[in-house]
């Protein structure tokens, strides 16, 4: 019910009192002619409600940024007195803002709408109708219900790019190096007995024939280096504008990725810790669909500081041999800590994200951090795909 109402309330009371004080059959036709019209646009809204219908699908359940989905709706009510046409408050769901569409009234036939978006942003969003509204034709009475069961839910992947190849720290930490460590016949780590399939070899023939059974020698496997990834995972700057901050995230969560993918084909060990809310360790063996569906639901919710992030990181940089570090901010005080970082073995690359590479407040930080031996790459917050470029 509107606040209207009060309107041909207060019209018919007026009417109904001066018909019963004067006995003018005019005025209680003019009463009862107001009261056939509220009842009539009760009913109609009444009825609309109650057999109102909303069902749809969406194309496609997870898509790439930048690419183009259709939401598809079937709307129909079965209420034979006219109304107002239908409202449908619409969600695309990727900027979170919301419009209001309007349907002709058709009793009783199916209406239905397809709704093209592009999806703009990474992340898993909601698009759909969120509410509908039926309103009865003098607007006098409308019912508006909250829709819960027309949501759909949409994951959007970021779009990788490529990235130079990562430099480790020491040496060459693959497959071959492993195989030559295990053939160093020189350095064995303990003796054990002969088990079928052992190469020859590595018999212990001297200390066989000693002790009367086969012994063979065992070596200690070299670890192989890792890749740690660290990105800032609290709230991006928002440089004065909500679009902007989406704008970062994409480009960080993209950055990550792309790094993480390129990795897959090395025979490397990954390591990729998300801070934040829900916390979790991406690492090489998940396969990279998990890790990319992960990256898109990143909320950005750390609020600890990413200065102290690193510093507790930095227990774990032993077996690393290249670091990578992504974030949109950079300070002195993270300028002193991945140079510390660095100089505990690893090689260091840091992406920062940002529209102004050239900044003046930049360039200081930046040399400081080129002349200690890490590698700078600027990424910037585009709408298509983004591209790293490292300075010499």
């Amino acid at each position: 019910m509107s606040g209207r109402i009060w309107l041909p309330l207060a019209a018919f009371a007026t009417f109904l009192l001066s018909a019963l004080s004067t006995g003018s059959s005019l005025l209680l036709l003019l009463a009862v002619f107001l009261l056939l019209t509220l009842i009539s646009g009760a009913v109609s809204v009444l009825w609309a409600a109650k057999t109102f219908d909303l069902s749809g699908e969406m194309d496609a359940a997870t898509v790439h940024r930048g690419d183009q989905v259709t939401l598809s709706l079937r709307v129909r009510h079965r209420g034979l007195l006219p109304i107002a046409p239908v409202m449908l408050e619409i969600s695309s769901g990727a900027d979170g803002t919301t419009r209001n569409i309007f349907l002709k009234d058709r009793p009783g036939r199916l209406q239905s709408l397809s709704m093209p978006f592009r999806a703009d942003h990474v992340g898993r969003f909601s698009p759909g109708v969120h509410a509908w509204q039926v309103e009865d034709l003098m607007g006098f009475f409308h019912i508006r219900r909250a829709v819960t069961n027309a949501d759909f839910s949409l994951l959007v992947l970021p779009i990788l790019f490529k990235t130079d190849p990562l430099t480790l720290s020491p040496g060459d930490p693959g497959s071959d190096a492993m195989a030559r460590a295990t053939e160093d016949l020189s350095a064995p780590s303990d003796i054990r007995a002969y088990q079928p399939g052992d190469p020859m070899k590595k018999i212990h023939w001297k200390l066989s024939f000693r002790k009367q059974e086969l012994l063979v020698r065992s070596f200690d496997e070299p670890v192989l280096q890792e890749v740690l990834i660290l990105m800032d995972c609290s709230r991006p700057p928002s440089w004065g504008q909500p679009e902007a901050e989406m704008d970062i995230r994409d480009a960080l969560v993209e950055t990550a990725a792309s790094v993480f993918a390129d990795q897959l084909g090395a025979d490397l060990t990954v390591h990729f810790p998300l801070f934040g809310n829900h916390p979790i360790e991406l690492e090489n063996t998940m396969g990279l669909p998990l890790v990319m569906e992960n990256l898109a639901m990143l909320d950005f919710s750390e609020t600890d500081r990413f200065e102290r992030l690193l510093t507790l990181e930095s227990r774990r940089l032993r077996k690393v041999g290249c670091l990578v570090i992504i974030s949109a901010r950079l300070t002195s005080a993270t300028v002193d800590i991945m140079t510390r970082l660095h100089h505990l073995g690893p090689t260091l690359r840091f992406y920062l994200v940002t529209w102004t590479p050239e900044d003046p407040n930049l360039q200081p930080l930046v040399s400081r951090l080129r002349q200690d031996g890490v590698e700078v790459c600027f990424v910037t917050p585009d709408a298509t795909v983004p591209e790293a470029e490292m300075e010499p």
